[in-house]
């Protein structure tokens, strides 16, 4: 039986590539989004409004001044050919500056200038050579870029003559029209400030809540105050609130935890003394053996189950911590090799970080000979790898043993110690870091954990 293959059409495929690349390129924090949401539509409208100005009314009005200054100048052309007498140039000359504010000049036997190069972008060059062409209808040149506050023109007339004449730039442009621009892109840059600041102050009090959630994800402790609008106050006070209901609960199970592992302690305590006060046997050594495994356990089961989430994260020295571990390490007839790149000051709960470490090391040395730990912290992720030569994981199993309890003897051939909580209690400390534990083959044959933590 034929199954047909239904391929997306072209025009959804190319609006999703459009889609993952517009969400490339769009900022991904809320402040710039929202400065988005704002600047754009007034950059917008601001660019319709002086398109709709430039195309309609500057035009509009060039091409009326224009048209007003081509028609005194073919009137003076019309009154020159039409009435001819003597001193007629003189006469034109004085009227046209005394009533018209133009400066004219008859050029006798004399000939157009070549052809001048026209500007890239003018609306007056435009505007006044259709208007001369339609009006006069005689060769001319024009000059609108020679002279900053004046245009020259100039006209072929019938007798060899030309008639050149100056007039004011504003005559026959508007050149007042860019103080509406400057009016419009000012006000816009005021009002955008202003905006601008009063969003920075309403995103402060989201950016706060965001900092304290991450804070209290690594165990950190941060003074946070609910600010803002109501909807950002609402989720501050839930995020309150649910610290609280966290912090009671840990509260009220380490306080259990604190009066089973009394009680506990109490009859071990007990089995000890009723030990101690019968012979030495080899039964009752086996005995003694069985209870203080039982005593080695318990500690890590309070431990595991405790978290040590009370303890708050300060400033510590990595490399005085990894140089103790080293030390206990090599005393136990271990080599350990160590190198720190980075700063060594991090910021952890001093002890919780120092059991993570502890049980990676120990899980190290238990199962193999050699031990090398690298510590990274040149970014603003600190990355530990803890190798050995011991007989490794298989990948299928690697995440088996971060789960309470579980021992795998047979993949690492496990001596009598140990409860099976060493992983799971340095994985518990890792996410309590905000960081995680990854396990992989390591370099010495053996396996490498790998700590990642923001520090």
């Amino acid at each position: 039986m034929l199954q047909r293959l239904y391929l997306p059409s072209p025009p959804a495929a190319l609006y999703a590539r459009f889609a993952r690349w517009l969400a490339s390129v769009l900022p991904k924090g809320l402040y710039a989004r929202s400065l988005i949401i704002i600047i754009a539509p007034v950059v917008l409208l601001q660019s319709v409004i002086a398109y709709v100005f430039m195309e309609r009314h500057w035009q509009l009005v060039t091409r009326r001044l224009s048209s007003a200054v081509t028609a005194d100048i073919a009137a003076l052309i019309d009154v020159y050919e039409t009435y001819p007498q003597d001193r007629q140039a003189e006469t034109l000359s004085r009227i046209a500056s005394e009533r018209l504010g133009l400066d004219l000049d008859v050029l006798p036997d004399a000939t157009l200038p070549p052809p001048g190069p026209k500007p890239f972008f003018s609306i007056l060059d435009e505007a006044l050579s259709d208007e001369i062409s339609r009006q006069i209808k005689r060769p001319f040149w024009i000059d609108t870029v020679g002279r900053s506050n004046l245009i020259e023109v100039r006209v072929q007339l019938d007798n060899n003559a030309v008639m050149r004449v100056m007039a004011r730039r504003s005559q026959a442009y508007a050149s007042n029209s860019h103080i509406f621009l400057l009016w419009m892109g000012g006000s816009s840059l005021v009002l955008l400030s202003v905006a601008i600041l009063i969003l920075r102050n309403q995103i402060r009090p989201i950016l706060r809540l965001a900092e304290a959630a991450e804070s209290f994800g690594k165990g950190r402790e941060i003074e946070f105050r609910p600010r803002g609008a109501r909807e950002v106050r609402q989720a501050g006070h839930a995020f309150l609130e649910m610290k609280r209901r966290i912090e009671r609960a840990i509260e009220q199970r380490t306080a259990m935890l604190n009066g089973v592992s009394h009680d506990l302690r109490t009859i071990l305590t007990r089995f000890r003394l009723s030990l101690a006060l019968l012979g030495e046997t080899p039964e009752i050594e086996d005995l003694k053996r069985d209870i203080d495994e039982m005593t080695r356990m318990l500690e890590g089961y309070l431990a595991f189950a405790r978290g040590d989430a009370g303890e708050q994260a300060v400033t510590t020295d990595l490399r005085g911590l990894l140089e103790e571990l080293k030390s206990d390490a090599e005393r136990h007839g271990h080599p350990m090799s160590l190198d720190i790149v980075g700063d060594p000051m991090v910021t952890v709960r001093p002890d919780a970080f120092r059991r993570l470490l502890f049980n990676l090391v120990s899980n190290a040395a238990r199962h193999g000979e050699r031990i090398a730990v690298q510590a990274n912290h040149e970014t603003r992720w600190l990355v530990i790898h803890v190798d050995d030569d011991g007989p490794g994981i298989p990948p299928a199993l690697r995440e088996e043993v971060f789960k309470p309890f579980v021992r795998l003897d047979e993949a690492r051939n496990q001596d009598e110690g140990g409860s099976g909580l060493g992983l799971a209690i340095a994985r518990d400390i890792a996410r309590s870091h905000g960081g995680d534990i990854a396990l992989d083959d390591g370099p010495l044959g053996g396996l490498r954990a790998t700590v990642r933590l923001p520090a």
